[in-house]
């Protein structure tokens, strides 16, 4: 066990290194393509020896904290490391690396322009990540979430044409517009009433606020949280799909959307408190809101026909997942929740990743245009298989661990809404899954497929999307010690 000088110096660190490895990618870039993706993947591996190494104290009970500075009073910059943070971490830091390794096969063979800029945001969209989940309370999260935002607008409009651009504006505006239209508001009405910002067990709501007030304090967090993707605020992430596959990844797995969904839960658990949010009838809408976003974007999903456009429906439906379960407010439905934003981040990642690597191989980007790819790309499509059935819940699968404690959370409640939808949008997941996987694996193959006579993606992107399909498959045997980590943000204070 190290000390708690040592715990601080590491957390400065963990949140130095990307920045200063994006300034590095810049400068390597003037020198050689080679050596700016080095930095890229040095960069990823330091960060995430950084992120493991404080695991051991946190189990031990540990809560290593770092102070900035203050505005004013009670105004501060600080972080500190607890057991939802840390999960979100290492799970960012370490995706980070398999992206990389991803990046480099997707961008070199599909002649992507301004890479450099590529690797340098993506880099800062990873600190930004880190200071998301490491901060001590409301300021800090949105500073952070404010520079996530910031830092991956070049990446949503990357191709530089005039209808990414676009997209990329409507990605940029619907997350600053709830983030300081409706977030920031309701950060300054819980320090008027509070007196405090700081993340705190049990919360710091209890006593402060009561009656309607509460549903609408609940509200401006969620909706003002537009990562989250609850609807009506979720626009932006069909529109960000104009982005480059490796973005998209980032986006749907790594970063964006898990901050959304990890910043309103850290608000459920450590600012309105679970135990209060229970006894506040007013609060009780939230279930009602991610249940119907879960159904409407499955069925949305459903008339997809291209392939990032399903995802990102299926994205906007999974993270409500997450919502739900920790509207649900029992301790299972708040651990499952936690273990969904793992579970779903090893699938999309994976499909996201099969997804651009048959673009790159085959230059398909439609459904319809899948017909017996499978017997080109078999490697591809067993991880997209692996992806999709983990989306859908099926065991042995990430995504059956998670929906498993999901719904015994919602049975420990008696929440007779929550496990109709977890059924019905399984239901729905299969719908439109599992004809994509018949398609690829058993559909004739197309006089057109047969002419392009493609193979498999380049190796870098291959071997991304097998580690992350295997990452899928293990997490089904080998999720006790997160399970345990997590028990810790419902029975251990900060």
């Amino acid at each position: 066990m190290s000390d708690a000088s040592t715990d601080t110096l590491l957390i400065g660190w963990i949140l130095a290194v990307p920045f200063a490895g994006a300034f590095l990618i810049m400068l390597a870039g003037r020198v050689h393509e080679n050596l700016r993706e080095t930095v890229t993947l040095v960069t990823a591996v330091i960060l995430a020896a950084l992120v493991w190494s404080l695991i051991p104290d946190l189990l031990s009970g540990e809560r290593p904290s770092l102070y900035a500075f203050s505005l004013m009073d009670g105004l501060d910059i600080k972080f500190q490391i607890e057991p939802l943070g840390m999960m979100f971490a290492t799970l960012a830091s370490s995706l980070w690396i398999v992206n990389s390794i991803y990046s480099i096969g997707y961008m070199r063979g599909n002649n992507e322009k301004h890479q450099t800029r590529f690797y340098a945001c993506f880099a800062l969209s990873i600190a930004a990540t880190m200071g998301v989940a490491f901060a001590g309370n409301l300021l800090t999260l949105f500073l952070f979430y404010e520079i996530l935002t910031l830092s991956t607008y070049p990446l949503v409009s990357h191709k530089g044409d005039a209808k990414t651009v676009a997209s990329a504006r409507i990605y940029l505006g619907v997350l600053l517009t709830t983030s300081i239209g409706l977030f920031l508001p309701a950060i300054i009405w819980t320090y008027h009433v509070a007196g405090t910002l700081d993340f705190t067990a049990g919360g710091i709501l209890a006593d402060k606020i009561e009656g309607p007030a509460v549903g609408l304090l609940l509200g401006l967090f969620v909706f003002g949280i537009g990562k989250a993707a609850v609807m009506p605020m979720h626009r932006w992430l069909p529109a960000a799909m104009v982005a480059p596959t490796p973005v998209s990844a980032l986006l749907h797995a790594v970063a964006v959307v898990k901050a959304g969904v990890f910043s309103v839960l850290k608000i459920i658990i450590y600012v309105f408190g679970v135990d209060f949010l229970f006894a506040a009838p007013e609060s009780g809408w939230l279930l009602y809101a991610a249940a119907f976003t879960i159904i409407a974007a499955s069925l949305v999903a459903l008339r997809q026909t291209n392939i990032k456009r399903l995802l990102a429906y299926s994205t906007i439906a999974q993270l409500s997942y997450v919502i739900m379960a920790a509207a649900i407010l029992t301790p299972l439905s708040e651990i499952g929740a936690a273990i969904h934003i793992v579970a779903h981040a090893f699938g999309k990642i994976t499909l996201f990743f099969a997804a651009g690597a048959i673009y790159v191989a085959s230059k398909k980007t439609e459904l319809s245009q899948l017909h017996g790819i499978g017997r080109r790309m078999p490697w591809t499509m067993t991880a997209f298989t692996i992806g999709a059935l983990s989306m859908i819940g099926v065991p042995p699968t990430a995504g059956f661990v998670s929906k498993w404690f999901i719904l015994g959370g919602a049975l420990e409640a008696g929440s007779y809404v929550a496990i109709a939808t977890i059924i019905l949008s399984t239901v729905l997941n299969a719908a439109y899954f599992l004809p994509i996987i018949f398609m690829a694996w058993f559909g004739k193959e197309t006089d057109e497929l047969k002419a392009n006579n493609h193979g498999e993606a380049p190796l870098l992107a291959v071997v991304a999307l097998i580690t992350t399909a295997a990452l899928t498959l293990a997490f089904f045997a080998f999720n006790g010690p997160l399970i345990e980590l997590e028990r810790q943000v419902m029975a251990a204070p900060l």
